[in-house]
């Protein structure tokens, strides 16, 4: 039976759904879904194929969106999606992350949430916003937001999480307790005697290398770095690199040596790709050099930024890699980034791409 791709595109303006063959060489555009609503990520369940799109805002409030029929109908529950009396509504989903036959969600004001029953009804893990740091974290540029959701494919008690500006936090308990785990990543927004904190980091990005679960991978507000214990300790990777700075990375779906960046030209120069020339950044010996892949994107004025959520691979061979732009365009590459083409755009501003192979 054919095989089929979809990228699934999180946007300001809905859901939006690029399908192509196997070959990756045509590509039809459907959507908007989810009513038009403001949607920060867009994933799928491989295990069951269902798509899956988090979003709202302070008018909306949070939700989950739901499609069992590759994106044909939708349905969305926020039932369960509230902290307790007296503390601040919650205003959007950020992030989602099956683990098995459970699901989780990260919000905004940083917290976190899961559901056993495929995204129906949610549960607060309160641990984390019990963790004594909590009273510190501070926003980021996008607000107080749990934007990466790491579990452990082999034990589903561990989970490792991205908070913008608290850091990255490992529970191994199923979320009962949590560890901040920053040890080597700067802040350089501090004060210089205080740019190693335990935690108050801001982490852009966390991502696991395959089929190596201590290895991570770490895009942040300050650098690029690598940890080979679990995050319990981080080195930087960022030697090679045009900028320090960047939202989102990408690791390949069978080679844990191999990741993939899109470094923006600094957080008060612009947030745009450096020089405004487009350009995929891939090492393939674990950050230890790197090369910029430009064959088919745009090298004058492009004055673009990419967002955390907006890189992705898919599993084929060669790996296919896919990444949005914050005025709406999708570029795909189907040879692990090596050259590249624009298959949509004109689309609302990106916030999330990440792929489902399905059957046709």
């Amino acid at each position: 039976m054919a095989r089929k791709v979809l990228v699934l595109i999180g946007t300001r303006k809905g859901v939006f759904i690029v399908e192509g063959d196997a070959g990756r060489r045509s590509w039809a555009l459907r959507g908007p879904f989810c009513d038009a609503w403001p949607i920060n990520h867009a994933i799928a369940d491989p295990a069951t194929g269902t798509i899956y799109g988090g979003g709202g805002n302070e008018w909306f409030g949070p939700a989950v969106w739901k499609s069992e029929d590759l994106g044909a109908s939708w349905t969305h529950s926020s039932e369960g999606l509230a902290y307790g009396e007296g503390e601040e509504p919650i205003k959007s989903v950020w992030s989602l992350a099956p683990n098995g036959g459970r699901f989780y969600a990260g919000v905004e004001p940083a917290g976190l949430f899961r559901s056993d029953d495929g995204g129906q009804t949610w549960q607060h893990i309160s641990g984390l916003r019990e963790h004594p740091s909590r009273a510190d974290w501070q926003p980021g540029g996008g607000g107080l937001i749990l934007h990466s959701l790491v579990p452990h494919p082999d034990d589903a008690a561990q989970l490792w999480i991205g908070i913008s500006a608290a850091g990255v936090f490992h529970t191994a308990d199923g979320g009962e307790t949590w560890e901040p785990r920053n040890r080597g990543t700067r802040a350089d927004f501090m004060p210089e005697d205080q740019r190693y904190p335990e935690y108050g980091q801001c982490v852009h990005s966390l991502v696991m290398a395959p089929g190596m679960p201590d290895r991570l991978y770490q895009q942040n507000h300050c650098g690029m770095y690598r940890s080979e214990d679990g995050a319990k300790s981080w080195e930087s990777i960022e030697a090679g690199l045009p900028s320090t700075f960047g939202f989102p990375a990408a690791a390949h779906p069978r080679d844990p040596e191999t990741l993939y960046l899109i470094p923006l030209n600094g957080d008060i120069q612009g947030r745009y790709v450096p020089d405004a020339k487009a350009a995929v950044w891939r090492t393939r010996d674990r950050g230890d050099t790197w090369e910029a892949l430009r064959d088919g994107l745009p090298q004058e004025n492009a004055f673009v930024g990419v967002l955390r959520q907006a890189l992705a691979t898919d599993p084929l061979e060669p790996a296919g890699v896919y990444f949005g732009t914050s005025s709406g365009a999708l570029y795909a590459s189907a040879d692990q980034g090596d050259s590249w083409t624009c298959i949509a755009e004109h689309l609302p501003t990106i916030s999330s791409v990440e792929t489902l192979v399905v059957d046709g």
